[in-house]
């Protein structure tokens, strides 16, 4: 007999995310399985600093005051709650929540999943985690958890975990493994699913998207879903916001994972109904020998000035005022070992306001001695009040230096990873590896298409791209990825074809000097670019204007190329 559909729901995209979730979850619909993601590069370079100032933290304080509110309802609904919370510490907040299951008086089962902390393996950094697939945590839930906290896993984990408990799959489960990755990354990032950072929002009215509903997902025994969201919430879900968010931070047509690699250019979308998408198709691949392991380390000490620059002649005053900081700087015992500047022409002509009069110029510093750009920056930008350019002033006088991370990743071999289950009765229980690992075991004969034809010669008009095309953008570690994608047959023409590696330099000037690789979804209509480098050395050493490249697809969207008519 075929199970029941799996009906998995996710009550936080990030550490931070709206705490009410969780109760609007549970009591909005019926659900199986509650997910959390709290993890990301930058929240575990948090909770390491956390974890310095007191060893018995290292995890998100956040989930366990949500369980206060929420766990009575969780049980009264038969729901299980599975959440990556731990951290760094997921022992630590396993048994915080015992605590607090005596506390309430309520008869839930606590268990949770370690070993992906290989710090000592590293020395000289913060945090070292490998990615852990979804075992450990199917072996908790088989084993009767009703909540199950882990630590670094990969976003996706959170649900093919509970899906393989549910349905029994094994490890070379491949094609279903696949399908539930897919589900996984859907969900991951929250109401990104139900129509949140929607580049086409403006097509639908504002009230839908005041508050979102958080998505969920019906799973099936062979690896497709529904994605959807409870009835009656705000957002909405179609295919345009599921191809959104499939396109987010994923790198290629292949989506390597500890439980399966999923092939991405495999996937079918199709609109089912109302809030309702289902997705099909899905192959998968065995996943590779290695595991992911972030790295976080404290990079040194940065600070930062913005220096507001109004009315006429803003270059010769964005130079005047260069020239004197670093004019200070050589003169002064500790020049920082890194300086940047940027002017942002923010100012408008014969404008209407002060501020749409003004420019802005961004000086950061980067040293390793906290001095270096604490008070060295403060002398050299406060001293040039009276005697610099006319309206000089600043956004907010420079204040210490604040430490800053950077974030780089490693592989090892999955064997050298301890990944255990720690089941509610504490029995420590290995998880063992029974499937191949191979890549390179291809399916490309069947999977790839051939490119599709061009559309014939037409009248264009210079147009921005995004009048026809969406985009959603974000990081990995120090490199951008950029998703684009269009919402019919003769616009993929079109785009495949236009958006070239060399026209997306062209349009970015700033990806001019990167290396770009470009890969091709066209079941989804859809480019993926990976820009190395744009981010430096990660979204703590904010290298950048917008240190996540968050607004990299929105800034595509607003370059205008020529467009064929046709299209608009």
């Amino acid at each position: 007999m075929t199970p029941a559909p799996l009906r998995i729901g996710n009550a936080s995209g990030f550490y931070g995310d709206r705490f009410d979730a969780m109760r609007e979850m549970l009591t909005d619909g019926p659900l199986d399985v509650l997910t959390g993601d709290y993890l990301a590069e930058l929240t575990m370079l948090i909770l390491g600093r956390d974890r310095l100032k007191d060893p018995s933290r290292g995890y998100a304080k956040t989930f366990l005051r949500q369980l206060e509110e929420c766990l009575g309802l969780a049980h009264e609904r038969g729901v299980r709650i599975v959440a990556n919370a731990g951290g760094l510490n997921p022992s630590g907040l396993a048994a915080r929540i015992r605590e607090l299951v005596r506390e309430l008086g309520i008869p839930v089962a606590v268990a949770h999943v370690e070993g992906d902390d290989l710090t000592a393996r590293f020395p000289g950094v913060l945090t070292a985690n490998a990615y852990l697939g979804g075992a450990g945590i199917a072996e908790c839930l088989r084993a009767g958890a009703d909540i199950v906290v882990t630590g670094r896993v990969t976003d996706a984990a959170l649900v093919t975990g509970p899906a393989a408990a549910h349905f029994g799959w094994s490890p070379t489960d491949h094609d279903r493994l696949a399908g539930a990755v897919v589900a996984g990354h859907i969900l991951e990032c929250g109401t990104q699913a139900t129509g949140g950072n929607y580049a086409f929002f403006a097509e639908r009215d504002a009230r839908d998207l005041r508050r979102p509903g958080f998505p969920l997902a019906e799973i099936h025994e062979d690896g497709s879903a529904v994605i959807t969201k409870h009835d009656g919430t705000g957002g909405f879900v179609d295919v345009g916001t599921v191809t959104a968010q499939l396109l987010y931070e994923t790198q290629g047509s292949r989506y390597a994972g500890p439980d399966v690699t999923a092939r991405l250019d495999t996937v079918t979308l199709t609109e089912e109904g109302p809030d309702r998408v289902r997705v099909t198709g899905v192959r998968g691949e065995a996943p590779p020998p290695t595991l992911k392991v972030g790295l976080n380390r404290l990079g040194g000490f940065r600070n930062e000035v913005v220096f507001v620059l109004t009315g006429l002649d803003i270059e010769a005053k964005a130079a005047l005022v260069q020239a004197q900081i670093e004019d200070a700087f050589d003169r002064g015992k500790s020049r920082p070992k890194q300086v940047s500047w940027e002017l942002s022409r923010t100012d408008r002509p014969d404008a209407s306001t002060e501020e749409t009069a003004s420019a802005l110029l961004r000086l950061v510093v980067r040293d390793a001695d906290a001095e270096a750009v604490g008070r060295a920056l403060s002398g050299a930008a406060i001293e040039l009040a009276l005697g610099s350019v006319p309206g000089f002033h600043v956004t907010a006088p420079p204040g210490k230096g604040a430490p800053y991370g950077v974030f780089e990743a490693a592989y090892v071999e999955r064997d050298a990873v301890e990944h255990v289950s720690v089941l509610p009765t504490g029995e420590r229980r290995p998880v063992g590896e029974d499937t191949a690992h191979d890549i390179l075991v291809l399916r490309e004969p069947t999977l790839k298409p051939p490119p599709p034809e061009p559309l014939p010669p037409s009248p264009t008009r210079p147009t921005p791209l995004g009048r026809i095309a969406g985009a959603r953008s974000g990081d990995k570690g120090g490199d951008a990825n950029l998703g684009v994608w269009v919402r019919g047959d003769d616009a993929w023409r079109w785009l495949a074809h236009e958006l070239t590696v060399d026209r997306l330099r062209q349009l970015l000037p700033e990806t001019r000097d990167l290396v770009i690789t470009r890969h091709e979804l066209p079941n989804l209509r859809a480019l993926n670019f990976v820009v190395e480098g744009l981010l430096g050395e990660g979204v703590a050493a904010q290298a950048r204007f917008d240190p996540q490249a968050k607004g990299l697809g929105e800034w595509l969207r607003a370059r205008h190329l020529d467009i064929p008519e046709v299209l608009l």
